[in-house]
C-alpha cells in the first residue's frame, strides 16, 4: 500500500484507523443482539480483531468465528488476534460443517473473511463460511469488500458473500462500481483510514 511504502504510515496504524470507523459504522446501523466476526488469514482477517476489540470496549457482545488456525496469522493481523486474546477475547476456530451453529443468534454478521487479494475461485475452507453467512437470516457487514467478489471486475469467484451493507477503505474499489456488484455489496460506505489528503485525492482520480 502507498500510504505505507510512501508515506511511512505504520500499517498497524492503518488497520486500526479501519476497524475503529467500522465498529463506529456498526454501531451507527444499530446493534441488537450478539455480533459474530468471521476471520481470516490476511489483514481483512486483522480488521475484524480490532472492530471486535473495538465494539467490546463498547459493551457489545461480540466473538471472533475463524475460518482459519490463528497460529497461521503474521505480520498485523497476528498482532491485532494478539491483543484481542490478551484483553480476554474469544476465538473460535470453526471446523468443517460448524458455521451454521456458530453463526446461530447473531444479531449481525462481520465478514472479514477475504480482501482485495484474493485470485481466483474461493477455496476451502472459505467457500464454506461463505455458503453458511448466506444461509444465515442475519444481517451482514462486509469489511472492504464482500468476501469472493473481485475487487477490479466486480466478478463472482465461484461463490461470494451477500452483504446488507459494505465498509469499504478510502474509496470504492472498481469492481464494487459495476452495476451487477450492489446485489452483493448491499448499500456502501467509505470509512476514512487517515491517509494523507493528497494521495486520497489521486486514488479518486
Amino acid at each position: 500500500m502507498r500510504a505505507v511504502g510512501e508515506y511511512g504510515l505504520s500499517g498497524l496504524v492503518l488497520m486500526e484507523n479501519a476497524g475503529r470507523g467500522c465498529a463506529r459504522l456498526l454501531e451507527r446501523l444499530g446493534i441488537s443482539g450478539p455480533v459474530c466476526i468471521c476471520t481470516g488469514q490476511g489483514n481483512n482477517g486483522g480488521d475484524g480483531y480490532v472492530i471486535a476489540r473495538h465494539l467490546d470496549n463498547s459493551g457489545h457482545a461480540v466473538g471472533i468465528a475463524s475460518a482459519v488456525d490463528p497460529s497461521q496469522l503474521d505480520g498485523d493481523a497476528k498482532a491485532n488476534h494478539r491483543v484481542w486474546v490478551a484483553g480476554g477475547g474469544r476465538v473460535e476456530s470453526v471446523l468443517a460443517g460448524g458455521w451454521d451453529a456458530v453463526l446461530e443468534g447473531s444479531g449481525w454478521i462481520v465478514d472479514a473473511l477475504l480482501g482485495t487479494g484474493i485470485r481466483g475461485p474461493v477455496r476451502p475452507p472459505f467457500d464454506e463460511a461463505i455458503d453458511a453467512i448466506n444461509r444465515s437470516s442475519t444481517p451482514v457487514l462486509a469489511i472492504d469488500l464482500p468476501s469472493g467478489l473481485d475487487c477490479d471486475t466486480g466478478e463472482v469467484l465461484g461463490r461470494c458473500v451477500r452483504a446488507d451493507h459494505t465498509a469499504t477503505m478510502v474509496a470504492c474499489k472498481k469492481g464494487m462500481l459495476v452495476e451487477t456488484a450492489v446485489e452483493w455489496t448491499g448499500e456502501v460506505y467509505v470509512v476514512d483510514i487517515g491517509i494523507p489528503r493528497v494521495l486520497h485525492e489521486e486514488v479518486l482520480r
